[in-house]
């Protein structure tokens, strides 16, 4: 993945440039509440500018499934866009993406301008990666930047079926993003340590199974600990579980074993009778769960091995948070290790997603070495998949 042209390597002044970049932000009735995706693309639109390229944005936002939505218009992108740069970037309001308007803006651009195109899933055939689609995308620009890493993991009209028709590079945010966790994936320093947390075990086999082979200890959190801890014969009361994963759970703890890779699971687990912050709450060994509560965090003692753990390493990863941070009562485990991460004198990457979230709830973003801007894209990046948007790149 790391062949591919950098954006630096296009000749594009006085050229149209097509960028797909990941404008996918949380909105509340129409007002941008987190525009942290929209300040990550503006380096490679900088510098498209600095170079004489006539700048053509394009993006997705929510899911409006293959239809015109109004509350999923990019229009407050192109706001805000406007008023970050110090430039006004002109919308392109077609319900069709590619339109009259589109069309017009694009051939009128000057160098240096900017304009962003409608939400790209107005149309059907983007998640599909419709041929008739890309190409009336590519029809707009004479070379492609993808800038997009959040749906790199996707083929779609807009990243591969674009890149398939035009002369293509990477944005420097994807090839931050491929550089950084390229080289921790190949050449790790270490002890290198994985922690991965969430729901679902079925969700991460592939990364533990790639994983397994490359760091010295894994730690398991989160709502998929218990199906491993009721793999090994113990009461999980109503936790979380994957009933038809307990056989994987114990071949995966077999392979560690054998791999000589240290799997850390909870010692203790903060247990509630609901899923709820409103109820009752206590700390219990791991071994002693009672059978009418449920585990919605690590404990203190997990929390402390876990942390000595990561103290130790020189590379850590993670993804997925211990517990169920959004409500207080079953937080500390998830900003704990949050904490421990920031204290490392060791390269800390986050893999987006809740965990991300969860660094910048702590106040911690800024002390780790890189978060990912995409959970999906960059868990499939652990798992050794290849990743289709970055695949369909020029190679230099």
């Amino acid at each position: 993945m790391r062949n591919k042209k950098g954006i630096e390597e296009l000749s594009v002044r006085g050229k149209r440039v097509l960028v797909r970049c990941d404008f996918n932000v949380p909105m509340d009735q129409g007002a941008i509440t987190d525009d942290a995706r929209i300040q990550a693309a503006l380096p490679s639109i900088e510098y498209l500018r600095e170079q004489g390229a006539r700048v053509i944005l394009m993006s997705h936002l929510g899911r409006p499934k293959g239809e015109p939505k109004r509350e999923f218009s990019l229009a407050p992108v192109a706001e805000r866009l406007s008023a970050l740069l110090n430039t006004e970037v002109q919308f392109a309001g077609d319900d069709t993406v590619v339109g009259e308007q589109a069309r017009k803006l694009s051939m009128d651009l000057k160098d240096g301008q900017v304009m962003l195109l409608q939400n790209t899933r107005y149309r059907a055939e983007e998640t599909k990666n419709g041929t008739g689609f890309a190409k009336e995308l590519a029809s707009l620009g004479e070379m492609f930047v993808n800038d997009a890493f959040g749906t790199a993991h996707r083929a779609h009209a807009s990243n591969v079926g674009v890149a398939s028709l035009l002369p293509s590079a990477l944005g420097y945010l994807v090839k931050k993003e491929v550089d950084i966790m390229g080289k921790v994936m190949e050449e790790p320093k270490r002890p290198f340590v994985a922690i991965l947390g969430g729901a679902k075990v079925s969700d991460k086999i592939g990364v533990i199974e790639n994983l397994l082979n490359k760091v010295d200890a894994l730690i398991v959190g989160g709502g998929m600990a218990f199906t491993f801890l009721k793999a090994q014969g113990l009461e999980i009361g109503s936790s979380l579980l994957e009933e038809d994963k307990l056989d994987l759970a114990l071949e995966l703890m077999g392979k560690a074993k054998e791999k000589k890779v240290r799997l850390l699971l909870p010692q203790d687990v903060v247990v509630a009778p609901a899923f709820s912050n409103e109820v009752p709450c206590e700390t219990v060994d791991a071994d002693k769960m009672p059978a009418d509560q449920m585990g919605l965090d690590i404990g203190p003692k997990s929390l402390a091995t876990f942390a000595a753990e990561i103290a130790g390493a020189k590379t850590v990863i993670w993804n997925g948070p211990m517990g169920v941070f959004e409500m207080e009562n079953f937080s500390k485990g998830t900003f704990g290790v949050a904490q421990a991460l920031a204290d490392a004198d060791a390269v800390t990457i986050i893999g987006g997603g809740d965990s991300a979230a969860a660094a910048q709830l702590s106040g911690l973003a800024g002390q780790m070495t890189h978060i990912s801007t995409g959970g999906g894209a960059s868990l499939e990046f652990f798992e050794g998949k290849v990743l289709p948007g970055i695949d369909a790149i020029s190679e230099r």
